[in-house]
């Protein structure tokens, strides 16, 4: 079976390990895939991610963070999908919880944060939310 929204897959296959207080989550791997976890363990989000090679396209292993027994991220929102793709500017670049959340872009300088993306000076198509 094919996947049309691959990043969906991801951010769903997260959030539904984070609400049954899994440890890690396994998921295919791809490189925008690794870029936003990537992010996600800078942020402070995640605690740490190994890419697993097996003999088809390789599988990124996620271990989750979690303060006390609360999941540490709250909420992650798919914002441009495949039949609506969203973009913003560089003066437009969205704002998530007041600056507490991130939104992660694809921008021409690779996958970014929104603060990443004003201090670089670039806009692009908003991935997600998380807070």
């Amino acid at each position: 079976m094919t996947m049309t929204d691959p990043v969906s897959d991801l951010l769903t296959r997260i959030r539904n390990a984070s609400a049954a207080r899994h440890e890690t989550v396994d998921v295919p791997s791809s490189r925008i895939k690794l870029e936003i976890a990537r992010i996600l363990k800078e942020e402070g989000y995640i605690s740490t991610f190994v890419s697993v090679e097996d003999n088809k396209q390789g599988i990124i292993r996620i271990q989750l963070r979690y303060a006390g027994k609360d999941p540490v991220i709250s909420s992650l929102e798919r914002v441009s999908r495949p039949g609506c793709r969203v973009y913003s500017g560089k003066a437009d670049i969205p704002s998530v919880l007041g600056g507490l959340g991130i939104c992660i872009l694809s921008t021409s300088q690779g996958v970014l944060t929104g603060k990443q993306a004003q201090d670089k000076g670039v806009g692009g198509e908003v991935l997600c939310y998380i807070s």
